[in-house]
Parts: C-alpha cells; sequence; structure tokens
C-alpha cells in the first residue's frame, strides 16, 4: 500500500482449473502465432507486390498493424501468467496496458469507417477514385485515425489515472481492462463510468453512421450494374469487410451492454477474449480467403523465397 492505493495488481484469469489453464494456454498460443503471422504476412505482402500499392490494401495494412498491436498488448501477458503462475501486474504496466488496448480498440472502429469510405469511393465513384484517394488524403486519413482515437481515449483515461484502489487489487479478468478496474475502485467511479460509456457510444454511433451510410450507397449502386458479373465482383470487394466489420461491432457492443452487471462477468470475458485473440486471428484469413489479388501476390511471395533458397 502507498497513500492509499494499491501499487500491484493480481489478474485473476479466466479459470483456476488447472486442466482448462492448459487447454487456454494451448488455444491461445496457437491462436497469436496464427494471429501474428497472418497480420504480418498481410503487411509484408502490401510492401513487396506492386498490385497491393492501392488505397484499400494500404488501409488493410494499417489495420493488420492494428490488429497486432491489440492482441500483442494482452495475449503474451496472459500466456506468461498462465505459464509461471505469475498472475501480478504493477499498476504502471496495467494502466500501460489499458492504454495500448483501448487505443488500438478505439482508432480500429475509425480505421474500419474509413475503409468503408474507401470502398464507397472505389465502387459508387471509379472514375474519381484515384483522384479522391490520393496518397496524401490516406495518409490525413490514417493520422485523423489516430487522432481521433486519441481524443476519445484521454478523458476517461486522466478520471481513470485518478482512482484510488484501496480495498482490493483482485481484477477479475485476464487483462487490465476499465470496467474491471472500477469495479475493485474504492473512488466515487459514477463520473468515470459514465464517460466510458459516454466516449464508447460516440465512437460507435460515429463510425457505425458512417458504415451503414457507406454500404447503403454502394448496395444501391451495384444493383443499378447491368450484368450479374459486375454485381457479383462488387459484391466480393466488400464481403471481406462487411464481415469484419460484423465481427468487430458485434462483440464492442456485447461487451458494451449492460456493462455493471455482474453476473455477465465470466461471459463478457469470454467475448473480450474473442476480441483479443480469436479475430485478430481470422481476419488475415477472411481477406486473404476471399481476395484474389491477395492470394496471388502470397503465391508469387512464396515463389520468390522458394528461389531464394534453391
Amino acid at each position: 500500500m502507498r497513500n492509499g492505493t494499491v501499487t500491484t495488481f493480481i489478474l485473476l484469469g479466466l479459470t483456476d482449473d488447472p486442466e482448462l489453464q492448459v487447454l487456454i494456454f494451448i488455444f491461445l498460443s496457437i491462436n497469436y502465432t496464427l494471429s501474428v503471422t497472418g497480420n504480418l504476412t498481410i503487411i509484408t505482402l502490401t510492401f513487396v507486390d506492386s498490385h497491393l500499392k492501392t488505397p484499400m490494401y494500404f488501409f488493410l495494412k494499417n489495420f493488420s498493424f492494428l490488429e497486432i498491436s491489440l492482441t500483442s498488448s494482452c495475449i503474451p501477458r496472459y500466456l506468461y501468467s498462465i505459464a509461471t503462475g505469475d498472475r501480478v501486474i504493477t499498476y504502471n504496466a496495467c494502466f500501460i496496458q489499458v492504454f495500448i488496448t483501448d487505443l488500438c480498440g478505439v482508432t480500429e472502429f475509425y480505421l474500419l469507417a474509413t475503409m468503408s469510405y474507401d470502398r464507397y469511393v472505389a465502387i459508387c465513384k471509379p472514375l474519381h477514385y484515384m483522384t479522391i484517394m490520393s496518397s496524401r488524403v490516406c495518409r490525413i486519413l490514417i493520422i485523423s485515425c489516430w487522432m481521433a482515437g486519441l481524443c476519445i481515449l484521454i478523458p476517461p483515461l486522466i478520471l481513470g489515472l485518478n482512482l484510488k484502489f484501496c480495498d482490493s487489487n483482485r481484477i477479475d479478468h485476464f487483462s487490465c481492462d476499465a470496467f474491471p478496474l472500477v469495479e475493485i475502485s474504492c473512488s466515487d467511479t459514477w463520473l468515470m463510468e459514465h464517460t466510458v460509456i459516454i466516449c464508447a457510444v460516440l465512437t460507435l454511433n460515429m463510425t457505425l453512421t458512417c458504415v451503414v451510410l457507406s454500404y447503403a450507397c454502394i448496395i444501391k449502386t451495384i444493383f443499378r450494374f447491368p450484368s450479374v458479373q459486375q454485381r457479383k465482383k462488387a459484391f466480393s470487394t466488400c464481403s471481406s469487410h462487411m464481415i469484419v466489420v460484423s465481427l468487430t461491432y458485434g462483440t464492442c457492443i456485447f461487451i458494451y451492454v449492460n456493462p455493471t452487471a455482474k453476473e455477465e462477468v465470466t461471459i463478457k470475458k469470454v467475448v473480450s477474449l474473442l476480441m483479443f485473440s480469436v479475430a485478430p486471428t481470422l481476419n488475415p484469413f477472411i481477406y486473404t480467403l476471399r481476395n484474389n489479388q491477395v492470394k496471388k501476390a502470397c503465391k508469387d511471395l512464396i515463389k520468390r523465397i522458394a528461389l531464394l533458397s534453391s
């Protein structure tokens, strides 16, 4: 104890059952390896393949970077905790973890909205696509996503840094997160809770509105195409992004609906695990398996590596 506040926290994780912990460790290890490998492959392909030097893949590259950062901010720490039994995390490390996970998570939503706008311009204004989505505009949009994430995160983070933890230091979660920290704080958390909810709702509403409007215009335009082949091609271009949007928004909305209900803590921990571990693993496969350009670029890269090795 120092000045009435704990200096370390204990992360309780998902379960105390040793057999389940072994299964979770194996599952998360495989998932984390696949996630990092898959997203790094996408980043590498966008750098080395000339056919992937378009705004769409520029945004996808940044999305993959966010996915790696998001999953790396908490999964390795949880794997270490399972392997060693050391559940202790320092106060500073805990809040750094909260900052990184929340910044990457919030920025991801704004980036998904930006990617929706990119698809809207590509399908609804194809003749002006390269003019509207110039490299300068793409860079400005990426910086804007990060700045928006930072602006949304700063108010609750400042309030969170002023919380006192004098009764308990046991966090009922596998990583440091806003609501589990609020639950164990001995400060008045009314303002903190409502600030987090307002920021979360604001982010969801702003980005989801952009996504819905973009895809409403896209669908309207696609149905005007004269040939079935053109419609299929347009839908295949957007389908991967639509699947990722559904997964991301679905998990986040579930977590933030009725956030103070303690009986749903276990379910929300599992959903959080899906968001931090499973979704970053699935996303590279969703984009590569449904995208012929990425599949071709991947095959070309494998051929180059094979030639170099021989």
